[in-house]
């Protein structure tokens, strides 16, 4: 028996609000492909370089202009793990959301080596997303969670070698530095989110309830059966050797009194004189 596990967070709210970042996203790539519009790249992230704190806040709204695979790659696993986010964490959903975007984006302004490019892209949230909820799961041991990080992880590719320097042209620092924001994140609220289902044992353990001794009654009522079938084994044998009523049969021991010469009476003794 389990009780109810507690939602805190709508179907709707968890399905509008990543909709409607994903269409902010989208407009402004589409406004990125227009002539002239690849300045926007400008708002991102150089890392080192003070001009670019804007980036901080503009960096996960931006991607590359030349090729729409990029958005298109960041845009199915922002739209999950953030309705998952809302749904399930709906009291610091935005708390995590929003120290995520600004946790990554510092991270990579401090740790990313300055090439003369510049970091964009959700990529970086994506991977805070995956850490925070993927973490908190396992504390909460909510499976749910884990179950959507590791589909997200399937659908994204290898996302856990994301954060190491595979591939050129890709900010791996941006992932890295999400992963440990997420995971520090899992860390800091990991008392809060929804309560995992329990069985009846664990409540009754809790209220201080002594479960029953399943296994002591079972072992009593074998040996109950097994001391049954040994009367009845008894009695049946007694049925076959005397019939079906056996007979009763009563023995009295005599010492006979023995005269002796003189006339007196005497008990025998334990020798028989």
């Amino acid at each position: 028996m389990r009780t109810q596990t507690k939602i805190t967070g709508s179907a709707a709210e968890a399905i509008i609000y990543p909709l409607l970042l994903l269409l902010l996203c989208w407009a402004i790539w589409l406004l990125e492909t227009t002539p002239g519009g690849s300045e926007f790249i400008q708002w991102g992230i150089r890392p080192h370089h003070w001009s670019s704190w804007k980036g901080v806040i503009f960096m996960p709204l931006l991607h590359d202009p030349s090729s729409v695979k990029h958005i298109l790659n960041n845009s199915l696993p922002t739209f999950f793990l953030l309705a998952a986010l809302i749904y399930y964490y709906r009291e610091i959903a935005f708390k995590v959301f929003v120290l995520s975007w600004l946790g990554t984006g510092l991270i990579v302004w401090w740790i990313a080596q300055d090439n003369g490019s510049y970091h964009i892209g959700m990529s970086g949230v994506i991977y805070a997303l995956f850490g925070f909820l993927f973490i908190s799961g396992f504390f909460r041991r909510i499976l749910a969670l884990q179950g959507i990080s590791l589909a997200v992880i399937f659908v994204y590719g290898s996302m856990i070698w994301g954060i190491f320097p595979t591939e050129p042209g890709i900010s791996w620092e941006g992932h890295f530095g999400g992963f440990i924001v997420g995971a520090g994140l899992a860390i800091a609220f990991r008392k809060h989110g929804p309560v995992r289902q329990k069985f009846q044992y664990e409540v009754e353990k809790e209220l201080g309830i002594e479960p029953p001794d399943l296994e002591g009654i079972w072992r009593r009522n074998q040996e109950e059966i097994a001391y049954r079938q040994y009367i009845e084994q008894i009695y049946r044998e007694q049925q076959t050797q005397y019939g079906p009523h056996p007979p009763i049969r009563v023995i009295y021991h005599i010492n006979p009194i023995r005269k002796q010469s003189d006339g007196e009476e005497k008990l025998p003794d334990g020798n028989g004189n």
